[in-house]
């Protein structure tokens, strides 16, 4: 029975975020479709704050995928974008994108979304002051040296696909064939780089939410001194992520049960940013970068993510934002006839569309062709 009660919690969470997935990788396949990786790169030639600005609204276009946006940041650190710049890219690729908002504000609440945008551009700019000050320009030429060699990490047929559509107005673009055909093959790309994070953190959400005690989470949260637990959750909440393993839009189910059992609303968002610091992404820098240059990557991007977690904490408290009651969307799975249970029909047909566009032309066999050509690199 317990089983049954963790598997029907997370069955309940997905049905509540399935037309989400689908809307945000629909619009982040249109995206990709008419912005070429070449342009990204010409586009990030130093770590001035414009081009971080530019660096951050691409990095909002691209996929989730926490593997996805790391392959993609090396590979634009490779055709020559700033080092720094690349990883605000990656940065707010994972962390500005519509779809993670969309599923926050299903399961948090508009205050967790609204957070987390606030609080992303915070932790860019935290991460450049530290790079300014303890990045070297010899770090960085180990590092693209190391870059250089094509080790491979996760995701390279994701980063290196290119099928981006010229000419044109973007509308014209996106509804051509060629835009149309590139668009579901993103897609298609984009869910096979997440249904595993997604699903690893539904069914870890729901055993969570389903067998351990709200004491123990309370305690280890330090719920009972709520002023220790405005500092104490904003650094306890990456390090939980780095050993959930869980990353990308898998992490807001699990931060929905954090919430319910007692951690700070700064350490839900600090959470939630740490799924570019789980163990097999830290061991992914040490493969592109080499170890030294993935320490510093590990411990700027704590630092960060722990500060802008409690900066945002801070603010939303002064400003009588932050949720008083705990009632994130944990429920029993049950499917009645509802706006989710709409938005799902119609979005799943969309879906069915974009599979079935990408399936006869060619979709599926470049997909295992690239995972085949993953799977030999390593």
């Amino acid at each position: 029975m317990f089983i049954v009660h963790a598997l029907s919690m997370a069955f309940a969470m997905f049905w509540e975020i399935l037309w989400a997935l689908i809307l945000g990788f629909a619009l982040s396949g249109a995206v990709q479709a008419v912005v070429s990786k070449k342009e990204m790169s010409r586009l990030l030639p130093d770590d001035s704050p414009h081009t971080l600005l530019v660096a951050s609204l691409l990095g909002t276009t691209s996929s989730s995928c926490s593997y996805a946006a790391v392959a993609l940041a090396r590979s634009l650190f490779r055709k020559g974008a700033n080092f720094t710049a690349a990883i605000a890219f990656q940065l707010a690729s994972t962390n500005l994108v519509l779809e993670l908002g969309i599923i926050m504000i299903i399961l948090l609440g508009w205050q967790f979304a609204a957070a987390e945008f606030i609080g992303a551009p915070i932790m860019v700019g935290i991460v450049v002051w530290l790079f300014r000050r303890f990045l070297t320009q010899k770090k960085v030429q180990t590092a693209k040296r190391q870059a250089d060699k094509g080790i491979a990490g996760s995701m390279e047929g994701h980063a290196g696909m290119d099928m981006s559509v010229s000419g044109g107005s973007i509308w014209s673009r996106i509804t051509s064939p060629k835009g149309f055909t590139a668009m579901s093959h993103y897609f298609l790309m984009d869910w096979a780089a997440v249904w595993r994070d997604v699903l690893g953190g539904l069914l870890i959400a729901g055993a969570l939410a389903a067998w351990v005690p709200k004491t123990f989470w309370k305690s280890f949260f330090l719920a009972t001194h709520p002023t220790l637990a405005v500092f104490w959750g904003p650094v306890v909440g990456p390090l939980v992520a780095v050993v959930s393993f869980v990353c990308s839009v898998g992490n807001v189910p699990l931060a929905a049960v954090l919430w319910n059992s007692g951690i700070s609303f700064g350490g839900v968002i600090a959470f939630i940013y740490a799924d570019l610091i789980v163990l097999p992404i830290l061991d992914i820098y040490r493969r592109y970068y080499t170890a030294r240059i993935a320490w510093l990557l590990a411990w700027t991007q704590f630092v960060s993510m722990a500060v802008a977690g409690l900066v945002v904490e801070l603010l939303f408290k002064a400003l009588g934002w932050i949720p008083q009651q705990r009632s994130a969307t944990i429920a029993e799975a049950h499917i009645s006839f509802n706006y989710t249970t709409v938005l799902n029909v119609v979005f799943l047909i969309v879906g069915a569309v974009l599979v079935w566009r990408a399936a006869t032309t060619g979709g599926f066999a470049m997909l295992r062709h690239m995972n085949a050509k993953d799977s030999r690199s390593r």
